[in-house]
């Protein structure tokens, strides 16, 4: 599997924000946001072949329960799925961060997997590569982030988030583009449209550390 870091750090954010959690990111994305702060990932990326047992290997050493499989693109990697599985079987709760191009009813799925698939709204230029069929396999233990740089992305965000009942089916996560829009009106805007049950995410990696620092 082609992995371009592993790490130890806290959820930055996402459902289990502030709790530790050991990240792989792999190589590759088919999408190209505007916005992307990894790069790295996909352009020219320098990374390191590693067989799925491994990788299991690994996550057993540092004794960490939460593991994010993260990107790029994830759900790319050929044998994703396997690498799923085995790390349930060695009982590591499994978080999968997509960007919601990629179908999500082939791949492993149990209660203590969870999926956090981006909805690329117009900031992004990467919307009209959204898989809504997704949204018939998601649950109360998965979430949908959209990722906001404007006004429009709030109201989009809004009217995705009320057409497919996404508060009751599963959570809803709002984080800002980093340095494009104000905290404070994304505020307002939860508050003057009555939207229960959606989250503020923040990342707060990037308030702890460097933004632009790798490896936290």
């Amino acid at each position: 599997m082609q992995v371009i870091e592993k790490f130890v750090s806290i959820n930055g954010e996402g459902l289990r924000q502030g709790e530790l959690a050991l990240f792989i990111r792999f190589a590759g994305c088919n999408l190209r946001c505007s916005y992307c702060d990894t790069l790295y990932s996909f352009e020219n990326p320098k990374y390191k072949e590693e067989s799925i047992e491994d990788l299991v290997k690994y996550a057993k050493e540092q004794k960490i329960k939460n593991i994010t499989l993260t990107g790029g693109e994830p759900l790319l990697q050929k044998d994703i799925n396997l690498l799923i599985e085995k790390l349930r079987k060695e009982n590591f709760r499994v978080e999968i961060e997509t960007n919601g191009s990629i179908d999500i009813s082939n791949f492993y799925n149990d209660d203590k997997v969870s999926y956090t698939l981006d909805y690329k709204l117009p900031v992004s230029l990467m919307e009209n590569k959204m898989n809504l069929e997704n949204y018939n396999f998601i649950s109360k233990k998965d979430s949908v982030k959209f990722v906001c740089g404007t006004k429009e992305d709030l109201e989009k965000a809004k009217s995705i988030i009320l057409k497919y009942n996404l508060q009751n089916k599963t959570n809803c996560l709002l984080s800002p583009v980093f340095n494009m829009i104000n905290l404070e009106d994304m505020v307002k805007f939860l508050i003057n449209n009555n939207l229960n049950d959606v989250r503020l995410c923040l990342q707060i990696h990037k308030i702890i550390w460097d933004p632009n620092k790798r490896g936290v």
